[in-house]
């Protein structure tokens, strides 16, 4: 695994993470989960899941476009959005309905973000040789 390249992979993925859940929650769904929050914590949790799509990328499965960075992207979005609603759902049953709704959100962002992660382990290889 190149170091540089998970670093960057997911310094960019949590940055443009950050940036779609602040479109996805604070802008077009807001009535989904409840205003608020730990600005700095937010970062940190987007932070960590682009780092483990980094981290699966470079370590094994060698992604480096941004095809294949989108398309594992939405694959562990799908797995990651499952469990965590799953998780939410069992914790708060009666009220929790936004399980569809949060599902989709997380397989396109996770879609996009794989895509950059991709877009920038291709560039940083491209510019090492």
């Amino acid at each position: 695994m190149k170091t540089s390249n998970f670093i960057a992979g997911s310094v960019v993925g949590g940055i443009v993470y950050f940036l779609l859940g602040w479109l996805f929650y604070g802008i077009l769904f807001t009535d989904l989960y409840p205003q608020g929050g730990s600005m700095l914590f937010i970062f940190l949790g987007c932070l960590s899941f682009a780092a483990l799509l980094a981290y699966v990328f470079t370590k094994w499965a060698h992604i480096s476009t941004m095809m294949s960075g989108a398309k594992g992207g939405a694959a562990i979005g799908l797995f990651y959005a499952l469990a965590m609603n799953f998780f939410m759902y069992a914790s708060q049953e009666p009220n929790y309905q936004n399980i569809a709704i949060d599902v989709v959100i997380t397989i396109v962002s996770g879609a996009i973000t794989g895509a950059a992660i991709g877009m920038v382990i291709g560039m940083m290889n491209k510019k090492e040789k």
